[in-house]
């Protein structure tokens, strides 16, 4: 497919103008970055992973009746999303204490929680992502209230899927970040999950030895990132035992 003018470059993917109107092509790209763009590298062949695990997942959880932006999978490094208006929220559900959790609250990675939690950020990467709570959003006007009592329902129902579907595969899912986005068809609206679901934006333990299988090895130094992406890869179906990514007609475009 020819491709179109460029939309918005960020760090982990580039958008671009869809065949269609109303379709955007979503490009993933080998960047990887950590603490708000400090720490950059390219990591070969992170974007084709990234882009068949979030297919593999946007599908199982379209198949539970989520509604998702994703239409199909392009080729190797592109998909083909609905266009949405994105709300400037990060929505992070937490089955474990892990990463910022921990600094803030004093608590030792891995202990578990009393319940799955559900927090906000501000999507502002100038303020770092910051924490705020359902009055600042209602406050400012980022999120109505049954957008979210829309949001909370719908992670809650991606968790439920996401938690089994990987502990079928030996993974511990501890926590992953989700953006949602408005759908406007005609004079209806509905939310959607937007953006992708991956190692980029999960944190995946194996079950028995607690390994991280995560976008964490590349934040920690603690290499072998690609190959990590490889087995969660490995695990779900999307690539062979031997590593070879599976491929279909759409790859061959």
């Amino acid at each position: 497919m020819a491709r179109r003018k460029m939309i918005y470059e960020g760090k982990a993917k580039i958008l671009y103008e869809g065949p269609e109107p109303g379709t955007i092509v979503q490009y993933f790209k080998d960047d990887a970055t950590a603490f708000n763009n400090q720490k950059k590298a390219t990591l070969e062949g992170k974007g084709v992973l990234n882009n068949r695990i979030s297919e593999f997942i946007m599908i199982g959880l379209m198949r539970a009746g989520i509604p998702t932006h994703f239409i199909r999978r392009l080729n190797m490094r592109e998909q083909l999303v609905r266009q949405v208006e994105i709300i400037p929220l990060e929505v992070i559900c937490r089955n474990v204490a892990a990463g910022s959790l921990c600094q803030r609250l004093g608590l030792e990675e891995g202990t578990a929680l009393p319940r799955s939690l559900i927090e906000f950020c501000y999507k502002n990467d100038d303020l770092g992502d910051p924490l705020v709570t359902e009055d600042h959003i209602t406050a400012f006007n980022w999120a109505s209230p049954q957008d979210l009592d829309d949001m909370i329902a719908l992670t809650v129902r991606i968790n439920d899927f996401l938690t089994g579907m990987f502990a079928a595969v030996g993974i511990q899912l501890v926590d992953f970040k989700l953006e949602f986005g408005r759908l406007y068809e005609g004079d209806m609206m509905r939310l959607v999950l937007a953006d992708e679901i991956s190692p980029d934006s999960c944190r995946l333990w194996d079950i028995e030895t607690q390994e991280k299988m995560d976008k964490d090895r590349f934040r920690r130094d603690l290499g072998n990132v690609t190959e990590a992406y490889t087995e969660v890869a490995r695990r779900l179906g999307v690539i062979r035992e031997s590593g070879q990514v599976v491929a279909n007609d759409e790859d061959k475009q």
